[in-house]
């Protein structure tokens, strides 16, 4: 007798209490569950440490305690396997990137449509991050030309994406890779979710997230925010 995988479990954080209704209305008509709600991030770090959601969403402006913190309190929490979905009014790159350096998995903006939003959390749920082309051009503009123009000044800033190793020669070397995750690499560099990485390479997504965890390990990376500006910086894009 097969059992049926149990549905995704979601944190609603948002100081809005008819944000969260919606939300909570979108998302449970697609067959996810709400466990919990708060209104800032220190209650969505006590929420998230009793509730063990596998995906928060979470609001950036917010009284007390904001949200890009409670990020940063859930990711740093080591029992939790929980991601953050950021969602909120204001698309400003400093929230996009205080957030991404959190370690947020993904960036919405709260005008997208519902379905955008269960997308979200089923990417995230899934182990991936919510890049879309736009935002991945973003991260791109703001991380790889520092990168390249000043190096040592962007190291010593608190960044996600791991220095380059020592014994690369060549920015389009990247060490102890396969040539199969070197291919991996670059399609995540294109902000391709691991099924598109399957289609484009003809083998199982199973086997695609396998590469992934291998690359981000070998990396250094801690998610693939981290992997598609490694990808970029490293011409392999």
């Amino acid at each position: 007798m097969s059992i049926d995988a149990a549905p995704l479990r979601v944190l609603l954080v948002d100081d809005h209490a008819v944000v969260r209704t919606g939300f909570r209305m979108i998302l449970e008509a697609a067959g996810i569950e709400v466990v919990g709600e708060a209104a800032n991030g220190a209650d969505a770090a006590a929420a998230a440490s009793a509730l063990r959601p596998d995906v928060v969403c979470m609001d950036v402006q917010m009284p007390g305690v904001d949200g890009i913190e409670g990020t940063r309190r859930i990711v740093a929490d080591d029992t939790l396997d929980t991601a953050v979905v950021i969602v909120t009014t204001f698309d400003r790159d400093d929230y996009l990137f205080q957030a991404l350096q959190a370690g947020a998995s993904g960036f919405l903006l709260k005008n997208a449509d519902p379905d955008d939003l269960v997308t979200a959390v089923r990417v995230a749920a899934a182990g991936d991050a919510l890049l879309a082309p736009e935002v991945t051009r973003r991260v791109i503009a703001r991380f790889a030309p520092a990168a390249e123009a000043a190096p040592a000044a962007v190291e010593s800033e608190p960044s996600r994406e791991p220095s380059p190793p020592s014994t690369s020669t060549s920015p389009h070397v990247v060490p102890d890779l396969t040539e199969r995750e070197r291919e991996v690499l670059a399609l995540v560099g294109q902000a391709l979710s691991n099924a598109e990485i399957a289609q484009r390479l003809y083998i199982g997504e199973a086997t695609v997230k396998t590469h992934v965890s291998n690359v981000l390990q070998k990396l250094g990376a801690r998610d693939r925010v981290a992997a598609v500006v490694y990808a970029h910086r490293h011409g392999l894009v």
